[in-house]
């Protein structure tokens, strides 16, 4: 069997992506961040100390998705088109959604994943003094397209 990122010699290498062709290419990706009722509660009324916390998660996942090749050994730097991130109070949790395009030869579901994973910790990072009980769970992938221009 032969592995991607291992060269002949068995040392990690990134994957040559210089014959592949440019199509178009979405993920969406989501996850969850399990809160207790009086921070949700802190979180819809916005009297969280360090403010607006789903925005500010909204606009970290962002800023995350745009650097996954910096924080992830053999990503590769893609040019991306589009990160949304979306965050949706539930009852006992908030669903992160994290929707990444790019027209390329490879990606991009490295960003959508790490638009989802920036975002929660974001969320974790606002609410930590006031939460000791938080947990991030199910960051997945849903659905990666290709579509040939």
């Amino acid at each position: 069997m032969k592995f991607t990122h291992l060269d002949e010699n068995g040392k990690a290498t990134m994957v040559d992506v210089s014959n592949k062709p440019v199509v178009k290419r979405t993920a969406l990706a989501e996850g969850y961040i399990y809160l207790q009722e009086n921070t949700i509660k802190m979180i819809e009324d916005n009297v969280m100390k360090k403010g607006d916390v789903l925005t500010v998660a909204q606009i970290a996942g962002i800023m995350g998705g745009k650097k996954a090749s910096e924080l992830i050994p053999l990503c590769h730097n893609i040019e991306i088109e589009n990160i949304s991130v979306n965050c949706e109070i539930e009852k006992n949790r908030i669903r992160i959604t994290g929707k990444s395009v790019c027209t390329e030869k490879t990606g991009i579901e490295m960003e959508a994943l790490t638009s989802v994973s920036i975002a929660a910790l974001t969320i974790w990072d606002m609410c930590k003094a006031v939460d000791k009980k938080m947990k991030i769970s199910e960051i997945t992938l849903l659905k990666k397209t290709k579509e040939l221009r």
